[in-house]
């Protein structure tokens, strides 16, 4: 079982990610809210993992917390709810919109999430309420963010940073709050995670130095009508 992957964040795609660890590429399947609080290319991530063992498919998907990956775990016990549905959710609420949104019976805001439709969020609510608890009273134990082993990447071969990430000063945590920042001033616009997310990144690659505001000023313009 891979549990954790720590490494340098070598290409993102929709969806997914790939993770070079000492020189083996690791795609790794994340949420809209995940990719956007990602760094920038060939910096050190490091994400926890759940591995998907089919007959024809092994997959990976990464959290940044073990909350969200607790949770994600007991979204895919629900009948009709796979991996991938489980981690629209959590792209649409975080961790703690699925806690809120089962203990208050709010199956809207389930169907919130890109590919969930009424019936299943309301199964979800349904099926989950008895077991949800258990995960929402281990939530400050497991909500430590994933930190990446500084001697796992130096003893990695080097990877020349993008130019314009080596002016910064606050390194990539204060990069990455602002791409989250923005993420949920335009969520909260009420535009649709998946182009959300991406004029983020977009604009995050082409300015990696720009703060949430500028990200924000941006990215609206990306999502204009055209």
């Amino acid at each position: 079982m891979i549990g954790k992957i720590s490494g340098r964040l070598d290409w993102r795609g929709t969806g997914e990610v790939l993770i070079d660890v000492r020189g083996v590429g690791y795609i790794v399947h994340v949420s809209d809210r995940t990719m956007a609080a990602l760094p920038l290319l060939g910096e050190p991530v490091s994400l926890y993992t759940e591995l998907l063992v089919r007959e024809d498919l092994l997959q990976l998907f990464g959290f940044p917390t073990m909350l969200e990956k607790e949770w994600h775990r007991l979204l895919v016990t629900v009948q009709g709810v796979g991996a991938k549905a489980a981690l629209s959710i959590l792209g649409a609420l975080g961790a703690e919109g699925v806690a809120r949104a089962i203990t208050l019976g709010d199956a809207r805001a389930v169907q919130a999430a890109p590919g969930v439709g009424p019936k299943l969020a309301q199964r979800v609510i349904l099926e989950l309420k008895a077991k949800a608890p258990a995960v929402m009273a281990a939530g400050v134990s497991l909500s430590a963010r994933a930190e990446v082993d500084d001697q796992v990447i130096e003893d990695m071969a080097p990877v020349a940073p993008p130019k314009k990430a080596a002016k910064s000063d606050e390194g990539p945590a204060r990069r990455a709050g602002a791409t989250a920042d923005a993420l949920s001033a335009l969520l909260n616009l009420g535009y649709g995670h998946g182009d959300a997310a991406q004029a983020v990144a977009t604009v995050a690659g082409e300015e990696p130095e720009a703060e949430t505001g500028t990200i924000i000023r941006k990215a609206l313009r990306l999502l204009a009508p055209k």
